[in-house]
């Protein structure tokens, strides 16, 4: 695969500059585009979990002086929590398949709609968590993550054979995680915890590298809409690392309420 050195070192003078200042607004729309949607998770988030609690006595009690509202146990206490649990993935497969047949704007509001029932998902961790060690664990995970970013954005390295590798471990960590679902093993989901943020913190290096990458290979093809539609993919990608990496860090940094 070609990579941006390779083709930036053809290419002419005056090209290059275009090919540098192209991928400079490439990756600014990815990650504007991540941060709107890592804002509208956490303002769903917030928002639903404000609704689902209350200090007025209900048939489900959470803790001290403390209770599910009626729309608190249709998420979290009702068979609706596992169509909740599942919709992000659900919706993930949906938007990668129908993408193609979608506008770059139609792409963007659907990702935007993706961030919501995300939101909508992990709302129970502001039920489970304190607030405190969610901002922290959040901080944590930004340096984290931009860290990452910017050593994938940089590095010579070729990271697709590390891809391959994550992508094999990935699948593996979904099964696991079913699996624990049922079984419920606290052992389990101490590997699990540890192994997601090893598989999270990868991917985001190599998808950082992966979407320079691709960007550089279309760009001289001039097809704005298929670059737009990228740069959606782009930041699904990297939200998706984010989130992810997110929440199996919030297993450990995170005090229980």
């Amino acid at each position: 695969m070609a990579d941006y050195q390779t083709i930036r070192a053809t290419a002419a003078g005056a090209r290059s500059v275009e090919i540098d200042e192209g991928l400079r607004a490439h990756m600014t729309k990815v990650y504007s585009t991540m941060s709107v949607g890592m804002l509208i998770t956490a303002a769903v988030s917030w928002a639903i979990a404000g609704l689902a609690v209350s200090d007025v006595p209900t048939a489900y009690q959470i803790g001290a002086d403390t209770y599910l509202t009626g729309l608190g146990a249709a998420i979290y206490a009702s068979p609706l929590k596992w169509l909740i649990m599942f919709a992000p993935l659900l919706f993930v497969f949906g938007f990668s398949a129908g993408i193609n047949r979608m506008s770059a704007a139609t792409a963007q509001t659907v990702f935007y709609m993706f961030a919501a029932v995300m939101g909508l998902s992990i709302s129970s961790i502001f039920l489970v968590f304190t607030g405190v060690s969610i901002v922290t664990t959040f901080l944590v995970t930004a340096i984290a993550f931009a860290s990452l970013s910017l050593y994938g954005y940089t590095t010579k390295k070729d990271l697709s054979a590390m891809g391959t590798f994550l992508m094999m471990g990935l699948v593996g960590l979904i099964v696991a995680m079913i699996i624990n679902i049922f079984v419920a093993s606290s052992a389990l989901q101490f590997a699990i915890s540890v192994i997601g943020v090893l598989i999270f913190a990868g991917l985001t290096a190599y998808d950082t590298q992966s979407i320079k990458n691709e960007y550089i290979q279309m760009a001289s093809s001039g097809d704005q809409e298929w670059l737009g539609k990228s740069a959606i993919m782009g930041a699904l990608r990297l939200y998706l690392d984010f989130i992810n990496m997110f929440m199996f860090l919030l297993q450990f940094l995170g005090n229980r309420e």
